[in-house]
């Protein structure tokens, strides 16, 4: 069956940095896109950044733009978002999704799987 499962939440301070994993299984990994999205209580919730992992292509919403960086380790089956300057606004549950026909999306609704998130919080 599909799983993906977030880790590498935690404290930390302001302006530092963070490497969140996803490690997926269960599906053909580089014919997919993985997705991570963050949900502040309260909030909706909301695209971070995305990738298709047959050819690399990116996206990243404007709020972390020049700071957070999405990749791939095909070999791995695993996706990372490394956080860097991070703000207390960063703070949510991070989680991570895919789409198994390749698809980004800023939509939570397009994608087929999720996994369980992991807590990011970053103190002032």
């Amino acid at each position: 069956d599909v799983q993906l499962q977030a880790s590498g939440g935690g404290l930390v301070q302001a302006r530092g940095s963070l490497r969140l994993s996803c490690a997926a299984s269960g599906f053909t990994f580089d014919d997919s896109a993985i997705g991570w999205f963050r949900q502040a209580p309260g909030k909706e919730r909301e695209g971070v950044s995305c990738i298709v992992t047959s050819v690399a292509f990116t996206y990243s919403a404007d709020s972390v733009k020049d700071r957070f960086t999405i990749s791939s380790d095909n070999a791995k089956n695993t996706v990372y978002l490394q956080m860097n300057s991070l703000k207390p606004e960063d703070t949510a549950v991070y989680y991570c999704a895919a789409n198994l026909r390749g698809r980004c999306s800023w939509s939570p609704e397009d994608m087929n799987y999720w996994g369980k998130g992991t807590l990011v919080t970053v103190s002032s």
